[in-house]
């Protein structure tokens, strides 16, 4: 035991952040006695866990032993061990992690293959009839979207959408215990598998990286039964961030685009330890995930997902770099209103309350209606024939990507008759327009699927949507230069395969404010020749949407009016001029060190918040730290809780009936009577009111206890039994806007206290922050709505209701009024529960 408690406090001495987290509120405690505490609480557990006690027995008795099966035996107990420690390292966590996810990942490729395949062979089979066509066309993907939307709402609602928004929230430190749970993982997975099938221009990389979250939640909680560090909060929130590299990479088979995907669309600030953490899972899953390819047979050895063989010699002429760059800023221009059309349509559907109540009635409805009106557009003999609508999405993709010019001056002259491109082909009209209609249609149709109450993402089909855009762009340049590109004496052809992969890396980015799309780009079409000309389209894009609309990922939170921090805009100098002092509140409610019982019950009753600052005095204005809400009502429960009122009410009536005896010795002794008369004796109860006659100006007990209540509110708090925060945050009046959002980033506040020479003036919240922060990111000349503008409204109006249903049971107790019978205990008294131990992680203003 002695060399536990060593190893505890060389920890300790080692790790002081930990030790300062533990000896919150407890700052007047010698550290000796702290030691002294930590070492008889490791006594105490060593005692409740005798396994490892006895597994270090029988290693000795095993040792000790001298039969023939001893070392054997020794050996293995050994090797156990040795797994056992080694199970709780980083890397073990990591392979399983990546295989996991790879596997799962190839197993849902291979269910929506067969639900796709299922389609296309009702579809096939059915050609002499096109009514019947047109009816398994159109059931089939109804259905699969119906059982998807029911059965996720049944079983986990929190797995519909991408899943993204929530991922970041709980990154920036927010709690959300339902979206990383194992029943919101089955939803996910079968959901979404259900609504890929359907053909419906849905996405998968979103969701995964969601799924990829929820395995590695999963995970730490299976591995905490191994090593406590799976234990830590902050540690798993960094696996977290590392999941989400591991999600991109197993949908793409992109290692490094997914790590810098996951930098860039998830985390506010990454931290620089989960590099090789994401890279080395991120390449397990990518390895095995192209592994299981090759041996299913479906690749012959270990490539690019979708493999290109652009030109190598002379990939681009500086003349198409103009074309480049106005597919940039046109991608741009296309990406904020691919998010703007999105929120549109939810607002539009949250605005109008005959629809809303409708919908709600009718939740499987609406995701029934949106999939048969898609699927009708999209049937090949009616107008999907325009659209190339019998191919999927990775064989659009794969067909976009083609470096063979299709049409020469609009005429399709050199399609393959074996290769999926003759889906492009129309007898009555041109590529131009097939490509044109192709990007229309599939545009307000993914934003419009998009809304469907399904497990879904966005990323893959505008993707595509950017490719075919690309391709109608390297179309038109093949019909405006068909000679090619001149250079030295060469003749270099138009590829609209380029402007394709340049048109979707493009898209895609401006849509997710991303630059890491252009990585994603390289690594699924295995070339990186054509670096220079992904890289400025990508920039540009960027430049436009960032300028027009927020990302994809923030409108989402926006319309789930999830507490996440917008970021701040960029080329608006205006935001590093505006101080704290200018956006903070300065009349903070607080309580000081010398206050009574009776304030804090004022507090609770006037206030909502869940954490108040603690004062030296009124007059002196020094910050000493800040109590949360519940340390302040364990405090009001045990003085005014019920022990001690049972408590005062025994001692009262046990003098009441001392002096209820004293009255009854002092009353003559009755003679012996016959028993008629004796029977018309006065009994003691009888007795009561005169025994009570000489208290009679105490009154009733229900005043008794009123007037009990009134001492105890007045005396003096005792701070002892609870825990403070002795070191809040706290920010000088002069802190930039800019600093304090890098802060509020950084740490994942809620509040953080102004003060000035340690005197508190004001404190600057959430949503103080937010407000100023959508002030500064206007865009003059254009009329947009500035990013999460509407949570500003929404409030948090779950926890008040909780926090008012609190404050009104305090004010229940303090005015108790009526007359009470003398209690007695009984088994349905409880005490109250310990105060609850601070947990800086959890603590908001508002």
């Amino acid at each position: 035991m002695y060399g536990r408690y060593t190893q505890e406090l060389v920890l300790l001495s080692l790790n002081p952040v930990c030790v300062f987290f533990q000896m919150y509120g407890r700052y007047t405690q010698e550290l000796g006695a702290y030691a002294k505490e930590e070492a008889a609480r490791l006594r105490e557990e060593g005692v409740r866990r005798p396994s490892v006690t006895e597994r270090s027995r029988s290693l000795e008795l095993l040792e000790n032993d001298k039969g023939c099966c001893a070392k054997c035996r020794i050996c293995t107990v050994r090797c156990q061990k040795f797994l056992i420690s080694c199970v709780g390292e980083d890397w073990i966590f990591l392979i399983l992690l990546g295989l996991f996810m790879a596997l799962l990942s190839w197993l849902v490729d291979f269910g929506i293959g067969i639900c796709l395949q299922s389609q296309k062979w009702m579809y096939v089979n059915l050609e002499s009839n096109v009514f019947l066509q047109y009816l398994a066309w159109v059931t089939y993907p109804v259905v699969l979207i119906t059982f998807s939307a029911g059965f996720t709402q049944l079983l986990a609602p929190q797995a519909v959408g991408s899943g993204i928004p929530e991922i970041k929230t709980i990154l920036r430190g927010v709690v959300l215990k339902e979206c990383l749970t194992f029943k919101t993982f089955v939803a996910k997975v079968i959901g979404l598998t259900s609504a890929l099938g359907s053909g419906m221009p849905l996405g998968k990389e979103s969701p995964f990286v969601h799924i990829a979250s929820l395995g590695a939640a999963l995970l730490c909680k299976f591995m905490s039964l191994f090593g406590g560090i799976y234990e830590n909060e902050s540690r798993n929130i960094e696996l977290l961030s590392v999941a989400c590299a591991v999600g991109v990479s197993c949908v793409f088979a992109a290692p490094i685009g997914g790590l810098l995907f996951s930098i860039e669309a998830m985390s506010t600030f990454f931290t620089v330890r989960n590099y090789w953490r994401g890279f080395f899972a991120a390449t397990v899953t990518a390895f095995m995930y192209r592994v299981l390819a090759v041996w299913n047979r479906d690749e012959v050895t270990i490539t690019a997902l979708l493999p290109t063989n652009f030109r190598q010699d002379f990939p681009f002429d500086l003349q198409e770099l103009p074309a480049f760059a106005v597919l940039g800023i046109a991608s741009g221009l296309g990406g904020a209103l691919f998010v703007c059309l999105n929120r549109q349509i939810v607002q539009l559907i949250r605005n109008q309350k005959t629809i809303k109540k409708f919908l709600m009635k009718k939740r499987l409805l609406y995701p029934a209606l949106v999939t048969l009106l898609v699927s009708t557009l999209t049937f090949p003999p009616g107008f999907g024939q325009f659209m190339a609508a019998k191919l999927t999405q990775m064989e659009s993709l794969e067909t976009l990507l083609d470096n063979q010019t299709w049409s020469k001056q609009g005429i399709p002259e050199e399609f393959d008759s074996n290769s999926l491109s003759q889906a492009w082909k129309h007898p009555q009209v041109n590529v131009f327009v097939t490509l044109t209609l192709f990007v229309v249609m599939k545009f307000w149709m993914s934003a419009l699927a998009m809304t469907m109450p399904v497990p879904c993402g966005a990323f893959m089909p505008v993707f595509v949507i950017g490719a075919a855009f690309g391709r109608l762009v390297g179309e038109s340049m093949a019909a405006w230069f068909p000679d090619g590109v001149h250079s030295d004496g060469t003749i270099y052809p138009i590829e609209p395969g380029v402007y394709a992969a340049v048109g979707a890396a493009a898209l895609s980015g401006a849509v997710t404010h991303t630059v890491s799309t252009a990585v994603v780009v390289f690594e699924l079409t295995g070339q990186i020749s054509h670096i220079l000309p992904v890289m400025i389209a990508v920039i540009l894009a960027n430049a436009v949407a960032q300028s027009l609309q927020p990302s994809l990922y923030d409108s989402l939170i926006m319309i789930k009016k999830l507490p996440y921090l917008p970021e701040l805009g960029w080329g608006h100098h205006e935001k590093y001029n505006i101080c704290v002092e200018d956006i903070m509140i300065r009349d903070v409610m607080y309580i000081t060190l010398n206050c009574c019982y009776r304030d804090l019950h004022d507090v609770l009753l006037t206030g909502h918040l869940k954490t108040l600052a603690l004062l030296e005095s009124s007059e002196s204005m020094i910050l000493l730290g800040s109590i949360e809400r519940a340390q302040i009502q364990a405090l009001l429960s045990l003085q005014l809780g019920r022990p001690r009122r049972l408590k005062y009410l025994r001692d009262r009536a046990t003098a009441e009936n001392n002096v209820c005896e004293t009255s009854l010795s002092s009353t003559p002794t009755p003679s012996m009577k016959p028993l008629k008369p004796a029977l018309k004796r006065p009994s003691v109860v009888d007795l009561l009111p005169l025994c009570f006659s000489p208290l009679s100006s105490l009154s009733s007990p229900g005043l008794q206890i009123a007037e009990w209540e009134e001492n105890q509110l007045d005396e003096q708090v005792n701070f002892d039994n609870c825990m403070i925060d002795p070191a809040p945050i706290q920010l000088v009046e002069s802190t930039s806007l800019h600093k304090t959002h890098t802060i509020f980033s950084l740490l994942g506040l809620d509040h953080a206290y102004v003060t000035s020479i340690g005197r508190l003036i004001g404190v600057v919240s959430l949503k103080e922050l937010q407000k100023a922060i959508e002030g500064s990111v206007a865009v003059k000349g254009v009329n947009v709505r500035p990013p999460l503008a509407s949570f500003r409204d929404s409030g948090t109006s779950g926890t008040i209701m909780n926090n008012e249903n609190k404050a009104r049971d305090l004010h229940k107790l303090w005015n108790r009024r009526k007359l009470m019978s003398l209690p007695q205990e009984h088994r349905g008294v409880s005490t109250p529960p310990p105060p609850t131990q601070y947990n800086p992680g959890n603590t908001t203003l508002r």
